[in-house]
């Protein structure tokens, strides 16, 4: 799957990286919680939250997300925007809920992360 199968399967406006519309997404995670996403999420993956702080690409930073994904139709501030362009993520917003969007891509094909990043098997 690519960020813009994720944009058209989630009804998305684009915010950010149109131009990395073909980059491939392997894993989607939904969380508000930071510490979730940094003990469960691997690179090329999508993360859907309806937090709107510069933590949110910071960790996305760190972890080598592809793309974030602002539900319920919430808009990051300028700077937050900046900082994800700085950092070559790709940022969406969608009005589905984070549940309603993690369903939408996982019964179109993207699985989420099943196992603990650094886990073993991971």
């Amino acid at each position: 799957m690519t960020i813009a199968d994720v944009k058209r399967i989630l009804e998305a406006d684009v915010l950010i990286g149109g131009e990395r519309m073909e980059e491939p997404v392997d894993t989607a995670c939904g969380s508000d919680l930071m510490s979730d996403v940094l003990a469960f999420v691997k690179d090329k993956t999508v993360l859907i939250t309806g937090l709107i702080n510069p933590h949110v690409v910071r960790t996305s930073e760190m972890l080598d997300i592809t793309c974030i994904v602002f539900s319920r139709g919430k808009l990051p501030s300028e700077e937050i925007l900046e900082e994800a362009e700085e950092c070559g993520i790709t940022v969406l917003s969608t009005k589905m809920t984070t549940y309603t969007a993690c369903g939408e891509l996982y019964v179109h094909g993207l699985p989420g992360t099943k196992k603990r990043a650094g886990a073993e098997g991971a």
